[in-house]
């Protein structure tokens, strides 16, 4: 009975050194942390798209859908830093968070259909969308911590829904440009979750602007 009552101690002790280190975190290291884990995101799937390239036929370049045609497309984003800055904190996180959950059905298309990608690096193109998967649910739940920091609008989610099939395509051509395409889209998007997410950190450290 001593023995059940010693371990209880212990764990009620340990829940509140973890409560308490939370609470610890102030916002600029949630945001350095949310910045730093948004540059792996946008900087693995440049990679990916790389890797694809080698091996990605002429006639794809020439029947891959418009940039226009990516499903996140309707989110009205800033275009630039310079926009971006205008926009409130809350705005800001409100669009990355939006735009990091609108890819969570995509990045399941993308890891189911790899396998059958005819490209002769698809073992190591497989493990990266895995990391991508991986680091896409990391910073989400991290961003979800920020959310609840910051103003009650920041936690507000813009539905981008993907209404994808859920292959890629029949034939080989049709699916290297089709999965080419939907990396395409999520590297120009990661690309803004990342300004957006260095922006609000600069804001946070108080930086001049033009520091941004």
């Amino acid at each position: 009975m001593a023995h059940r009552r010693s371990q209880g101690i212990k764990l009620y002790l340990t829940v509140l050194y973890v409560l308490a280190s939370c609470h610890a975190v102030t916002l600029n290291d949630l945001l350095d942390r949310a910045s730093q884990r948004s540059d792996t995101l946008h900087s693995l799937s440049t990679s990916l798209s790389h890797e694809l390239d080698s091996h990605f036929p002429p006639i794809g370049r020439m029947i891959m859908p418009r940039p226009s045609m990516c499903h996140t497309s309707s989110l009205q984003t800033p275009n630039d830093k310079e926009q971006a800055l205008r926009v409130s904190e809350s705005d800001l996180l409100s669009l990355a968070r939006s735009l990091l959950q609108a890819w969570a059905d995509p990045l399941l298309l993308l890891s189911s259909s790899v396998k059958s990608l005819p490209h002769p690096a698809h073992n190591s193109i497989s493990n990266k969308i895995q990391e991508l998967q991986d680091h896409s649910r990391n910073l989400g739940d991290g961003l979800d911590i920020l959310s609840g920091k910051m103003d009650p609008s920041s936690q507000y989610i813009s539905l981008l829904p993907f209404r994808g099939s859920n292959e890629l395509g029949q034939d080989k051509i049709s699916r290297l440009v089709n999965f080419h395409f939907l990396l395409s889209c999520f590297r120009r998007d990661s690309h803004k979750i990342d300004s957006f997410l260095k922006v609000l950190r600069c804001r946070a450290a108080k930086m001049r602007p033009e520091m941004c």
